[in-house]
């Protein structure tokens, strides 16, 4: 046993396990980091393209996708402890166009049969996904909102937004919500809402202010929303699957994709890239209450508030097809409610990106885990590659 409570040949078993998915073809490459009391273990397999492109390193830049929504939650929470938005004050005054809301009266109704919602959208209800509209989860084209989502850009996806985030959140305030606010839980709209809230309540940029009040203090020198001409050869090529012939196809190449460039829209929902070892000092941060070394960038309250379930158990209900029936959802983040897996430690949190990364903090047990990979998920299920990485992260915990 080493000094951080983790086993030596466990954590070269996790090195094999996870070599395993790398060999099958089932992704290219992958970087994990594992943290715990002190102790840091990286490892980096595989290559950062299946044509090569050089081997995976652990300063790899990888798109992470969701995982940028609890770094937005935390950027929001500090504007509210500065006093300069409050969790339940409508956001009008700041989201005109999220002002006097109707409401489909259900949601296969037409466009314009609603009723007025029964109060305005407040902050919580945004980081909390109830803020009315979201993901839907059936077919492509099944419903009247839906396909309007669709049509005007605002179904959330793999890659951010194409427009500026005032055009994107005007055609978002054309279209009534699907639910009243604050009563469901609907995926993904409401960090892209968060994310326009930030910079307008700042009066700077999304990616100035969290370079500013974040990944500067953390010493995140690799996260943003684009990756530079400098940093762009460690950045490796996004794969999806390809359904015809059963193995990869490329959803992003990284010296002409989307992140290769400023983008138009500085995507709170999904739109940061990162490494395993800046995306750790961010939860670093939290796991120690707010406070890291001589800084501290949220207070104690406010991580415990964002770390903790906010939904109802019909809420809950609701989110399973994410999650499952052992987590709640705080801000940003999923917060795991009872064990029901070797991982699923109640209090866990953390979230996944859906081009093929996941990160989680176990206050419980004083441990971190990155895992970072370039394959696009293909449901919102958890792929074999992260089941596989819990289970050998928590099986090498050796106290």
């Amino acid at each position: 046993m080493s000094s951080g409570g983790l086993s030596a040949p466990r954590l070269a078993r996790l090195h094999d396990v996870m070599t395993t998915h790398v060999e099958s073809g089932a992704v290219p490459g992958l970087v994990m980091l594992v943290e715990r009391r002190g102790e840091t273990h990286v490892d980096a397999i595989g290559t950062l393209s299946l044509d090569g492109g050089g081997p995976m390193r652990a300063e790899s830049i990888f798109r992470i996708a969701s995982m940028t929504k609890l770094v937005v939650a935390a950027a929001a929470m500090i504007l509210v402890e500065e006093c300069r938005l409050r969790l339940d004050d409508p956001v009008d005054s700041w989201l005109p166009e999220l002002a006097d809301r109707r409401v489909l009266t259900a949601i296969g109704a037409p466009l314009d049969d609603t009723t007025p919602a029964k109060r305005a959208i407040s902050l919580r209800d945004l980081l909390t996904f109830r803020l009315g509209i979201g993901a839907v989860v059936a077919p492509p084209w099944t419903y009247p909102i839906q396909t309007a989502m669709l049509k005007r850009g605002l179904a959330p996806g793999p890659n951010p937004p194409e427009r500026s985030p005032d055009e994107w959140l005007a055609r978002l305030g054309e279209l009534p919500l699907i639910h009243q606010p604050g009563e469901a839980w609907m995926y993904h709209t409401g960090s892209d809402v968060v994310g326009i809230l930030i910079a307008r309540a700042a009066g700077q940029s999304l990616s100035a202010f969290l370079a500013e009040r974040i990944f500067g203090p953390l010493g995140m020198v690799d996260t943003t929303f684009w990756t530079p001409a400098e940093k762009i050869h460690r950045m490796p090529t996004s794969y999806m699957s390809n359904v015809s012939t059963g193995g990869l196809a490329v959803h992003d190449r990284p010296e002409v994709g989307r992140w290769s460039r400023p983008p138009v829209f500085e995507s709170g929902g999904g739109g940061l890239v990162s490494t395993a070892a800046d995306y750790a000092a961010f939860y670093r941060m939290l796991l120690q209450k707010g406070r890291y070394r001589a800084d501290r960038i949220l207070s104690r309250p406010s991580v415990e508030l964002m770390t903790t379930d906010q939904l109802t158990e019909g809420q809950r209900s609701q989110a399973a097809v994410y999650f499952g029936g052992h987590s709640g959802w705080g801000f940003g983040a999923e917060v795991n409610l009872r064990r029901d897996n070797v991982w699923s430690n109640p209090g866990r949190f953390g979230w996944t990106g859906g081009v093929g990364t996941c990160a989680y903090v176990d206050p419980r047990e004083e441990l971190i885990g990155v895992l970072l990979t370039q394959r696009m998920l293909d449901s919102p299920q958890p792929p074999s590659v992260f089941r596989d990485f819990w289970t050998s992260v928590y099986q090498a915990i050796d106290d």
